[in-house]
Formats: structure tokens, sequence, C-alpha cells
């Protein structure tokens, strides 16, 4: 507990405030049209809802998120009100893995199957890809039910299947929240860590979010290894645009 407020609140309201930062933060450098992955027009021309209807639609999820995450620790809390021990470094770093890759397989599957179903795609998934051009905000922006599948169910059984603790579960969520972010941004920027540690990035995710990329790179938010494994990875190369900024284009369709 820290300044008087439960790790399981923690755990349920700052990775929603990291989501603002954190997207806000991109939100502010998003005129750096140099790295770009599309020019900032497009956002008006291919994106078919507006950004305060997508503000509203991620609000909504969030709402969706912090119900189950207060019945979850209600349902698993300790009615004796002992705070569990945190683990050794060694662990929470095991377990941070372990819920990593729950995490991915779950919302691998799931998301491939949103998109081969198609009547879940029309009904429900393709809400997230009325965002051709994604931005950083506008990563949680789902349909209620797909967020309630894919990240609310996902999360849980994250941490549930990694016996972790709420106090780690406040860190692995913002990180994750973090990941979600960065892959929806729509900048390639110049020392991004998290570009250099994962092969998932936001070009990657890029590659997904356009017509031609629709049945591939499903993976989400950490590894790409069950695209590699399942024959979904479209890889691409990052080039310079005549017009400036960059482009992740499939490799396979270069000239």
């Amino acid at each position: 507990m820290a300044f008087g407020v439960s790790d399981e609140l923690l755990g349920t309201f700052v990775p929603i405030a990291v989501y603002w930062m954190y997207s806000g933060m991109y939100a502010l450098l998003d005129g750096l049209e140099e790295y770009r992955l599309h020019p900032k027009g497009e956002e008006s021309v291919k994106n078919i809802v507006s950004k305060t209807t997508v503000v509203k639609g991620v609000l909504v999820q969030q709402a969706f998120q912090i119900a189950v995450s207060l019945l979850l620790f209600a349902f698993i809390g300790d009615d004796t009100a002992t705070v569990r021990t945190q683990p050794s470094s060694l662990v929470v770093v095991i377990q941070f893995v372990v819920a990593m890759f729950v995490m991915d397989t779950w919302q691998y599957f799931m998301h491939r199957y949103m998109h081969i179903n198609k009547f879940l795609y029309k009904h429900i998934h393709s809400k997230h890809h009325t965002l051709v051009v994604p931005y950083a905000f506008g990563a949680l922006y789902n349909h209620p039910l797909e967020g309630l599948i894919l990240d609310t169910i996902g999360g849980a059984l994250s941490f549930l299947i990694s016996g972790m603790t709420p106090r780690t579960a406040i860190f692995f969520f913002s990180f994750a929240t973090i990941k979600t972010v960065d892959d929806h941004c729509g900048l390639w920027l110049p020392g991004n860590v998290l570009h250099v540690l994962f092969q998932n990035n936001s070009a990657y995710h890029d590659i997904h979010h356009q017509l031609y990329g629709n049945k591939y790179n499903f993976s989400q938010p950490f590894f790409v290894m069950w695209d590699k494994i399942l024959g979904t990875h479209m890889p691409y190369s990052l080039e310079n645009r005549k017009e400036g900024g960059l482009e992740a284009r499939p490799i396979k369709m270069k000239d």
C-alpha cells in the first residue's frame, strides 16, 4: 500500500493514467512530420471517425476495465487484509515474462479470429480498423466487447497465470499500456528503446492497419513469435517518402 491507497486500486487506475499521459506526450510530438509513418493529412482522409469519438470510445472501454479489475481483486482478495509479500527480483522477472507470453498468446489467437470470422470483424473488430492511420490515444479505441475479450480478459489471465502480486501488476500493466500506445503512435522516433527491444513496434503494427496487411501481423503487444510460427508475419522496410517522413512498406511489395 502506498500513500494509503491499496495496490489493487493503484493497479486499476495507474495504467489508465499512464495511457493518457504517454499518449499525450505523443500528441505533442505529432507535428514531427519527418518521423511520421503517414503524412498528417491522411488522418482526416483515411480515418472515418473523429478524435472526439475516439476519446469517448476509449473512456467507455476503460470504464469496463475498471469494473472488471475491481471485481477480480474483490474475488481474489484476502479477507484477513494481509499484504502479500513481494517475491525476489528474479521471480518478478519470471512472472513478467510469463505474463507477457500469456497476454501475447491470448491476444494473437483472439485477434486473428476476429479477422477470420466475418461477423465478428464486421460488427466488432472493424471499429478499431476505422483508424487506418493510427495515433497514440486511439490505441484502445475498440468495440466494448472486443476490449473485454482481448484486453480485459487477456490481462486477467496474465495476472492469474503468472501469479504476480497486485503490486507487480501495477508495473506490468503500466508497461503493457505504454507498449500498446507506442505501437499505435504512428511515429518512428530515433532512440526509441522499445523499437530496439521489440520487433513488434509502431511500424510493424502499422502494416496490420493497412488493407494489404489486414491478414498479417496480428501479434500484440510484445513479441512476433506467433506470426512467425503460424505464417502471418509480413516483413517490412522503412523507407523515406518523397514528400518527407517515413513509410513502413512490405518487403514483398517492393518494386
